[in-house]
C-alpha cells in the first residue's frame, strides 16, 4: 500500500521540520524534498509495532526500540497515514513465516550481511556503519542503529558502479549521487570494493527464474532456516535455500547437494527443472527431510555458520530427521518400488525411495528399459526423468545402501515398531508383560528381565519416524537378539519405567549405576590393562560423554571421559562373533606427560552380548566421544583439557615450521574450511602431515576456530574485564588482575588459553626468523580471541601482556620453564639438522627395553613422529628375532623419569 506526502518530523528538540515522507512495502522513509532519491532516515515496516494518534494532527510510530512522532497538515491526512501504516504493518506480520525469529532490523538485513563495518563518507563528520546485503548497500549512523534496523538510506546497486580512487578511498557512483568512501586500510578497501561489485552482479542478475519458483508459497522461505526470499537452491534435493545455508550446503560436497543460484546460473534452469521445483516445493521436500526435527536442533535466520553446518550435516548427510520409507533396509524391495514409482507422477515417493537407499541405476529386469530413467522416459514422466538425472551422480545411494547393510537389523527392528499400539504393561516378579488393555488377563507377550542386555533411552522423538504423541521412547534389547520399542507421553514417565526395569535386571554389584541419569545401560564383555587373555563381564552406563564401568566383582572403575579418548576403533572378528570396540583414554582428572608423574592411560576393549545391541553401543559411544557443540567444553579434549583440534594444530605448526609471517599470512579459504570441518567432526581421525597440509592453512584453521568459538575463549561473562585490565598502569597490579581473571575462567578455557599463550611464547622466541614478535602476534590474535573487528587496541594489548608476562600470569615454575626451553632448543637443533639433511625432521632417538630394564635388553630406536606403538613393538621384536605366537600379547609402555608406567 504505497503512500507519500509531506509531514512535519521533529528532531530531538521537538521543533518540527517539514520532510517529504514516503511509504512503500518495506520502509517508511523521509527526505529533505520530494526530488531527493536518497533518504535522511528509514524505518523498516517490519519493526513497527504500533501506530497511534496523539492529537493536534500528530501521530506516533512505535518500533521495537524507538518512537517517531510526525505531524500532518490536517487531521484527515493524519488519519489516512495512520490507517495506511497500520494496514501495511499488519500485512507484513501476517506474511512472516511461522516459527521464524524475525530480526529487529530491516527485511533486507534479516539476511546476514555480506560485508559490514565503519567507513568514512564525504559530507559526514563521523564514520558511518555501512552494510552490504544482497543487491543493496545500507547506511547507518552507528552499529546500534543497524541492530535496531533504523537506517539513514539504502542504495540500489543495479544503478551503481564502484571505482577505486586512491590507496584507501573508493567511489560508489549512481546517476543521482557519488558516495566517496574511505576505509581504514588498503586491504579493507579491497574487501569493500569486492563486496560491492558482487552486490552489483547480484542486482543485475536475472530474477525471472526466482520469481517463478517463488510463486509457490513454501519456496519463498529457506527450506533450512526460514529466511525470506531465498535465491539459491539444491537442484538434486529440490530445496530452495538462502545464501548462508547455500554456503554450508557446498561444504557437504556435490555428492550430497548440488548448489545453484536462482538468479545467476541461468543455463541450469531448464523448463523441466523449474516445473520440478514448482511442483515439489520446500514443503514436500521437508516432509521427508525434516519430518522429525526437535525444536532444540532447528535453526533460524539468525543462526551461526557452525549451527547451520551441524544442522545440515545431520539433516542431509546423516539423514537424522528423515521420514523413513517402510522398505528401508530391504534393498531388493526398495529398487523394485523405485521402478514402479518412476512410471507415475508421485515425486515424493521417488524421493523417499532414493534417499532411503534405492539405487538410481538398479536393474529393472526389462531389457528394453534397463534403468529407472529409461522407465520414466517410456512412461512420459518428464519431471521424474529430471529428478533422476540430477541424482544420477550423487553419492547418496552407495552411502545409504552401505548403512542399511551394516545396521539393517537394528533399523528394521525399529521400523517394525514405528506404528505404536497402546498396550497395558506390568513389571512383576522379574517379568515385563504387555496386554491388549488393562482388563485382559492373558498378556500379548512377555520379556524376562534376566534376558535383557541393554536399555537405551531417547529423550525425544529420535531419528526414527513414530506416529502418536510420544515425547520419549526407550528400547529393550534381549539375549535373543530382539529389540522392543516403548513410547510414553512424557520424559519423566519414560525414565521412571526405565529405572524400574533397570533395577530388576542389573546385578546387585552394579546397582549404583542405576542411580545415574544414564542414556544407555547394559552389560558388556570387556578386557583391559594387563589381563588381555580373558574377557570379563561388566556393567556399563553412558551418561553424557562419560562411560561408567562396574566389573563383575562389584568394583567401580574410574569413569572414562569419552571426549578425552586418544583412539576409538572397531576390530573385526570371525563371522559368528561380535566385533570388539577398542579405545585408549584417560580417567577423570588424569594427565600424562613423558616427564611428569601422573596416572597412566588405559586401553579398554568392549564386546556386546549380541550384534544388535553392540551396534547401538558403537553408535552411542562414537557420538558421545565426538564434539557436540561450538563451545570449548563440548570439544574432543586432550588429557590436559585442551581441545584436540587446538592441540593438533599447535603441534603441527611447532613441528613443521613457524616460518616468516606465520599467522599473518592467510591460507587458502577453501582448504581452511575443509580442514576445520574434518577436525571438528573427529579430530582423532585427522593426521596432519607435512606435504599434505600447508602450515598457513593449519594456522588459519586455528585462528578461525577461535574466532567462531561459541562464548569465546575469554567467555562473554569475563571478556570485558580482561579488556578493562589493560588500563591499569602498574604492571604488578595488572598481572595480579590477569591472574584473578584467569582463575575465574572455566577449566577448559583456562587450560586452552595457557596452551595457546605457551605456543605464542615459543613462536616469538623465533621472531628473528619469522618476523612475528610479541607485538605482531598480539595484532593478529587480539581481534581473533576477543572476536572483535580489530578496531579496539585493548584486545591486542591483552594478548601482548599475556605473552610478555607468561611465566608470572600462568605460574610457570622453574622446572616447567626449563623443560620448555629445552624443547625450544631441541626444535632449533631439529630444524638445523633438517635443513642440513642429516636427520629427518621430527625423528628422535629413544631407548627401549625388552621386558626388563637391563643393559642386555636395551635397544636404541630412531622414532619418526608418525610411528605407532604397534610399529615400535614389531620393530623391537624383529630386531631380537622374536616370533609372535597365536596367543601372545605384547604391550608397549611409556615410562617417565620416576620409572612409573
Amino acid at each position: 500500500i504505497p503512500s507519500n506526502g509531506s509531514l512535519w518530523s521533529p528532531p530531538r528538540s521537538y521543533i518540527y521540520q517539514k520532510r517529504w515522507v514516503k511509504l512503500d512495502g518495506d520502509y517508511l522513509r523521509y527526505f529533505d524534498s520530494e526530488k531527493d532519491t536518497y533518504s535522511k532516515r528509514l524505518i523498516p515496516v517490519s519493526s513497527i509495532s504500533r501506530v497511534s494518534s496523539i492529537g493536534d494532527q500528530k501521530f506516533e510510530v512505535v518500533t521495537n526500540n524507538r518512537n517517531f512522532v510526525f505531524r500532518a497538515e490536517n487531521d484527515a491526512d493524519r488519519n489516512k497515514w495512520i490507517w495506511t501504516l497500520q494496514q501495511i504493518a499488519e500485512e507484513r506480520k501476517s506474511k512472516a513465516p511461522e516459527g521464524t525469529l524475525m530480526s529487529l532490523a530491516t527485511d533486507s538485513t534479516t539476511e546476514p550481511a555480506d560485508k559490514s563495518g565503519f567507513l568514512e563518507l564525504r559530507g559526514f563528520k563521523h564514520k558511518l556503519f555501512v552494510v552490504v546485503v544482497g543487491d543493496k548497500v545500507f547506511l547507518y549512523k552507528n552499529a546500534e542503529d543497524y541492530r535496531l534496523g533504523i537506517g539513514i538510506t539504502y542504495i540500489e546497486m543495479n544503478v551503481g558502479n564502484v571505482k577505486e580512487v586512491d590507496r584507501r578511498g573508493f567511489d560508489l557512483t549512481t546517476p543521482y549521487r557519488i558516495f566517496s568512501f574511505c576505509a581504514d586500510s588498503e586491504q579493507e578497501k579491497e574487501e569493500w570494493v569486492e563486496a560491492m561489485q558482487q552486490s552489483i552482479a547480484e542486482a543485475l542478475s536475472n530474477s525471472e527464474v526466482a520469481e517463478r519458483i517463488w510463486a509457490v508459497e513454501s519456496n519463498r522461505f529457506c527450506a533450512d532456516c526460514g529466511s525470506p526470499k531465498p535465491d539459491w537452491a539444491s537442484i538434486n534435493l529440490c530445496v530452495v535455500i538462502c545464501k548462508r545455508c547455500a554456503g554450508e550446503h557446498r561444504g557437504l560436497g556435490p555428492g550430497i547437494t548440488k548448489v545453484r543460484s536462482l538468479k545467476m546460473d541461468r543455463k541450469v534452469w531448464t523448463e523441466e527443472l523449474i516445473e520440478l521445483f514448482q511442483q515439489f516445493g520446500n514443503v514436500t521436500a521437508n516432509q521427508f527431510w525434516a519430518a522429525n526435527v526437535p525444536p532444540s536442533e532447528a535453526i533460524s535466520p539468525t543462526s551461526s555458520s557452525q549451527e547451520r553446518r551441524r544442522f545440515l550435516i545431520a539433516k542431509y548427510r546423516e539423514g537424522k530427521y528423515r521420514h523413513y520409507h517402510p522398505l528401508f533396509g530391504n534393498q531388493e524391495e526398495l529398487d523394485r518400488a523405485l521402478c514402479v514409482a518412476v512410471t507415475t507422477s508421485d515425486l515424493a515417493e521417488t524421493q523417499a525411495l532414493l534417499f532411503c537407499g534405492a539405487s538410481v541405476t538398479c536393474d529393472t529386469g526389462d531389457p528394453q528399459c534397463p534403468t529407472p530413467l529409461a522407465l520414466a522416459e517410456r512412461s512420459g514422466q518428464r519431471l521424474q526423468m529430471e529428478f533422476l538425472l540430477h541424482n544420477k551422480t550423487s553419492g547418496w545411494f552407495g552411502g545409504w545402501h552401505g548403512a542399511g547393510q551394516s545396521s539393517g537389523r537394528l533399523l528394521s527392528a525399529l521400523l517394525c515398531c514405528a506404528e505404536f499400539s497402546r498396550r497395558w504393561c506390568t513389571l512383576q516378579d522379574g517379568v515385563l508383560s504387555y496386554y491388549e488393555n488393562d482388563r485382559n488377563t492373558v498378556p500379548n507377550g512377555e520379556i524376562r528381565v534376566e534376558d535383557i542386555v541393554c536399555l537405551p533411552l531417547h529423550s525425544c522423538r529420535a531419528w526414527h519416524s513414530c506416529s502418536g504423541p510420544h515425547e520419549c521412547t526407550f528400547e529393550v534389547y534381549t539375549e535373543a537378539d530382539r529389540l522392543y520399542l516403548f513410547g510414553l507421553e512424557s520424559p519423566d514417565s519414560a525414565r521412571e519405567w526405565l529405572k524400574s526395569i533397570a533395577k530388576s535386571f542389573v546385578h546387585p554389584c552394579a546397582e549404583e549405576l542405576v542411580a545415574l541419569d544414564f542414556e544407555r545401560l547394559g552389560r558388556l564383555h570387556y578386557k583391559g590393562g594387563l589381563t588381555l587373555e580373558r574377557a570379563q563381564e561388566g556393567w556399563f552406563a553412558l551418561v553424557g560423554s562419560t562411560l561408567h564401568v562396574c566389573s563383575e566383582d562389584g568394583r567401580r572403575q574410574e569413569p572414562l571421559q569419552l571426549r578425552k579418548l586418544q583412539e576409538l576403533c572397531e576390530y573385526p572378528c570371525p563371522a559368528d562373533r561380535t566385533p570388539w570396540l577398542g579405545g585408549e583414554g584417560r580417567g577423570v582428572g588424569e594427565h600424562l606427560a613423558p616427564t611428569e608423574p601422573r596416572h597412566a592411560g588405559r586401553t579398554l576393549y568392549i564386546q556386546g552380548e549380541r550384534k544388535l545391541d553392540f551396534l547401538g553401543w558403537v553408535h552411542a559411544i562414537q557420538k558421545a566421544a565426538g564434539s557436540s557443540g561450538d563451545t570449548l567444553s563440548e570439544q574432543q579434549l586432550t588429557e590436559s583439557d585442551v581441545p584436540l583440534l587446538v592441540d593438533r594444530c599447535i603441534d603441527y605448526i611447532t613441528q613443521c615450521g613457524t616460518g616468516r609471517g606465520i599467522y599473518r599470512k592467510s591460507g587458502q579459504n577453501s582448504k581452511t574450511t575443509s580442514l576445520l570441518e574434518v577436525l571438528q567432526r573427529d579430530a582423532r581421525r585427522v593426521c596432519l602431515k607435512e606435504g599434505e597440509h600447508q602450515v598457513d592453512d593449519v594456522a588459519n584453521t586455528l585462528k578461525r576456530f577461535f574466532r567462531d568459538l561459541g562464548d569465546g575463549l575469554f567467555t562473554r561473562k569475563w571478556a570485558l574485564n580482561w579488556l578493562w585490565a589493560t588500563a591499569l598502569e602498574d604492571e604488578e597490579a595488572k598481572v595480579g588482575e590477569y591472574r584473578q581473571l584467569l582463575a575465574a575462567l572455566p577449566p577448559v578455557n583456562r587450560a586452552t588459553l595457557k596452551a595457546l599463550i605457551n605456543h605464542l611464547f615459543r613462536v616469538q622466541c623465533f621472531s628473528g626468523e619469522n618476523q612475528m614478535n610479541t607485538h605482531n602476534l598480539a595484532i593478529v590474535f587480539g581481534p581473533t580471541l576477543f572476536q572483535t573487528d580489530g578496531k579496539d587496541y585493548k584486545a591486542g594489548r591483552v594478548v601482548e601482556d599475556l605473552i610478555s608476562h607468561y611465566v608470572e600470569i600462568f605460574n610457570v615454575n622453574d622446572q616447567e620453564m626449563k623443560k620448555q626451553q629445552d624443547e625450544i632448543t631441541a626444535i632449533m637443533k631439529m630444524r638445523e639438522a633438517s635443513s642440513s639433511g642429516t636427520q629427518q625432521a621430527g625423528d628422535f632417538i629413544c631407548t627401549v627395553y625388552l621386558e626388563e630394564k637391563k643393559t642386555e635388553t636395551e635397544q636404541h630406536v630412531k622414532i619418526p613422529a608418525t610411528m605407532t606403538a604397534e610399529e615400535l613393538t614389531f620393530e623391537i621384536l624383529d630386531r631380537r628375532k622374536i616370533v609372535m605366537k597365536e596367543k601372545d600379547y605384547w604391550s608397549c609402555f611409556e615410562v617417565n623419569e620416576r620409572e612409573e608406567a
